[in-house]
């Protein structure tokens, strides 16, 4: 678990979640310089998905990351616990299979997907080593895992000025473009206790994924997961 979630329940992740819906994928944008949309396409580009793939995005939002799956042709769910996001979601998607669940009890059999992928949800869910098995249980023999997740800066001076940027500039930004810039305390706060690369790519092997790798985005403020569920 990260600091910040042993700080809140889940209900009330879910509400501030419900409370910046209608505009989150802009402050994102915002808050990230542009850099959101680069982090998108590397994960387009990771899942690869094909014709005839059932693909799981879980903390979907408001389904803008799950949107290049279903238009590569893969049959895409997009599920989220927060009901805020899911309306919001299929008012600007209604075409797009949108799923209210839990990360650590997902509602899905075993083996349902080719694919699972989280961007920058992981560390919104209470029990991340739960949420991990889930995926994997949720996951085909063979099929693949790919998260894309907020990480350490691989250059220390770089890691400093980042450090300072989260938790004294993001959240007076953050009041200029959000409704509830709150909730940016909150995820500046989870950035910060999350996991490094190697950390992170331990507890996707602890859950039982294989063939385990990362690649750093942008000088490691993020960081792309890979791993496989044995055949």
């Amino acid at each position: 678990m990260t600091r910040a979630s042993l700080d809140k329940r889940p209900d009330e992740v879910a509400s501030m979640f419900d409370d910046v819906a209608a505009r989150y994928d802009l402050t994102n944008d915002v808050l990230s310089l542009g850099q959101s949309r680069l982090w998108r396409r590397e994960v387009a580009r990771a899942v690869a998905a094909r014709p005839g793939d059932r693909v799981l995005d879980l903390a979907a939002g408001t389904g803008t990351s799950s949107l290049p799956f279903a238009d590569a042709g893969a049959y895409t769910v997009a599920c989220d616990f927060s009901l805020g996001m899911l309306r919001e979601g299929r008012r600007r998607h209604p075409g797009l299979p949108f799923v209210a669940g839990d990360g650590m009890r997902l509602p899905f059999a075993d083996g349902t997907f080719d694919v699972v992928t989280n961007s920058f949800g992981l560390r919104n869910i209470q029990d991340t080593d739960a949420a991990l098995r889930e995926l994997l249980r949720v996951t085909r023999p063979g099929g693949r895992v790919v998260v894309c997740e907020f990480s350490q800066p691989t250059w220390g001076p770089f890691r400093t000025v980042y450090t300072e940027y989260l938790m004294r500039a993001l959240p007076p930004l953050a009041r200029t473009v959000c409704t509830n810039p709150d909730a940016y305390v909150y995820l500046a706060e989870s950035i910060r206790a999350w996991p490094n690369q190697p950390q992170l790519a331990r507890r996707l092997q602890d859950a039982g994924w294989e063939r385990v790798a990362w690649r750093n985005l942008s000088g490691g403020i993020v960081a792309l997961h890979r791993g496989y569920r044995p055949a």
